[in-house]
């Protein structure tokens, strides 16, 4: 089978009270006493989670519009009405604790939470065989790693819910290096608890490797490289990756879950709800695919000048298109990683890819700093490309180097902004692409926490920078 089949199933994360995270738990039409007795209870709850991934407030859209858009990497384009105007305000900055996006980037994370927490909570006295309860409670460690992450990336100061949450719980916020530091201890449980690879019929799950290229990450963003280098070099020696021989045989349908994947978001199109949005809402025309083409995510100027002559990247990662705006005929980018004709407008099968090896190869570059084997390890990613070797004598300091090839390799792949956090260039770098369309004294490292939840819990701090 291509991927893993995620059915809605009655346990879901989808659906949600409207009072926001203080009442997100699953919902199911059995009682939950009822429900969290066998194997098979646990597998359709870890399928909810799987399918929480596809919500728009997690991959389906918001991600990309707080990693993406957030960054030098893509803007909303010309059209700034509507559902339009929460982009152009995410991308420049002005965007207010109501923004929808983040709001719903908020909600959908912890959805997924809650429902990690669920099974967490109640699986340690069921009686099932040990390899498979193992597997259970790491690949539910690492969804919840997953959504933790990006919310302290994005937010910072969060609740560290970990486990279901009661009404009349105390949410108390935690600074995101706290967070951090959960994440190391679960993830490693996760790698430990998880197979290397599934059957065909699984493929799609969290595996060892998608459990330790998160941890990596993790390690970087708090500065523990030796750590994360020997987690590294564990992903390349033991996991099986590799890059594919040509860049364009990672995108489409017919190339997911494929030798350098680690992790991909799975979407199925066919009209039962769990098609992919990302072909119309980032192409600019509705003669590129079937339905209407948004126009969304639009890479920027910064971004394609950012590939060299001759790399093959650029055009299997972004096209042009003459579009009509306002009885005028111009040139815009699109993002083409994702292109495909759904049968339906918003239905397409287009996975989201989370983690690929070229990622962790760029990682065990950056952990172990400038050298001969770091510019060996870049220098697999750029022979892909077509393009010549770089070193030392290279102009531009190795993090320079490191973090331009990251943006051309990864582009649309919502790694700009934590990276751009990470290395510690927010400013300089946003300030660079926009040409004084934004002032440093407007950029914030952080989202402002959705208005709804500073209104239900007082206690709650709001991001001020």
């Amino acid at each position: 089978m291509k991927k893993i089949i995620i059915l809605l199933v009655t346990l879901s994360v989808i659906s949600a009270c409207s009072e926001g995270f203080t009442e997100l738990a699953p919902i199911s039409n059995r009682n939950e006493a009822d429900f969290f007795n066998t194997a098979d209870d646990f597998a359709a709850s870890l399928n909810s989670s799987y399918a929480g991934l596809q919500d728009d407030g997690v991959y389906g859209r918001a991600y990309w519009t707080m990693f993406e858009m957030r960054s030098d990497n893509t803007d909303q384009g010309p059209d700034a009405t509507g559902l339009a105007r929460q982009f152009t305000e995410i991308n420049a900055f002005t965007e207010d604790p109501l923004n929808e996006q983040i709001d719903a980037g908020w909600s959908g994370s912890y959805r997924v939470i809650a429902n990690c927490n669920f099974i967490l909570d109640r699986i340690e006295p069921i009686e099932i065989e040990a390899t498979l309860k193992n597997q259970i409670i790491g690949e539910a460690l690492f969804l919840r790693s997953l959504m933790y992450y990006h919310l302290a990336v994005a937010f910072g100061n969060i609740p560290l819910q970990l486990t279901p949450f009661i009404p009349g719980d105390e949410l108390v916020q935690v600074d995101a290096s706290t967070v951090y530091e959960q994440l190391v201890l679960d993830l490693a449980i996760a790698e430990s608890n998880l197979p290397v690879s599934y059957p065909a019929s699984d493929v799609g799950r969290a595996t060892k490797g998608a459990a330790a290229t998160l941890l990596a990450k993790v390690l970087l963003t708090i500065g523990q490289d030796s750590d994360a280098e020997t987690v590294l070099r564990r992903i390349i020696s033991d996991y099986n990756y590799e890059l594919v021989p040509n860049y364009a045989d990672l995108w489409g349908a017919a190339n997911e879950n494929n030798a350098e994947s680690i992790f991909e978001v799975q979407f199925i199109s066919g009209g039962i709800g769990q098609g992919s949005a990302f072909t119309n809402d980032f192409s600019p025309s509705s003669d590129l695919q079937t339905g209407q083409g948004f126009g969304r995510n639009r890479p920027t100027a910064t971004l394609e000048n950012a590939y060299e002559v001759g790399d093959l990247r650029f055009e299997i990662s972004m096209g042009t298109e003459w579009i009509n705006v306002d009885d005028e005929v111009i040139v815009q980018n699109y993002v083409r990683k994702y292109e495909s004709d759904p049968p339906t407008e918003n239905d397409s099968d287009i996975n989201f890819v989370v983690f690929r090896y070229a990622d962790v190869l760029f990682m065990l570059a950056e952990a172990l700093g400038e050298s001969t084997e770091s510019y060996g390890l870049i220098n697999q990613v750029r022979n892909r490309a077509g393009l010549d070797p770089i070193d030392a004598s290279t102009p531009g300091s190795f993090e320079e180097k490191l973090l331009d090839e990251r943006q051309v390799e990864l582009a649309f792949e919502n790694h700009r902004w934590p990276d751009l956090k990470r290395f510690g260039v927010v400013v300089e770098k946003l300030i660079e692409a926009e040409s004084g369309v934004i002032e440093a004294g407007d950029i914030r490292n952080l989202f402002f926490i959705p208005q709804r939840e500073m209104d239900i819990n007082p206690d709650f701090i709001q991001n001020d920078n």
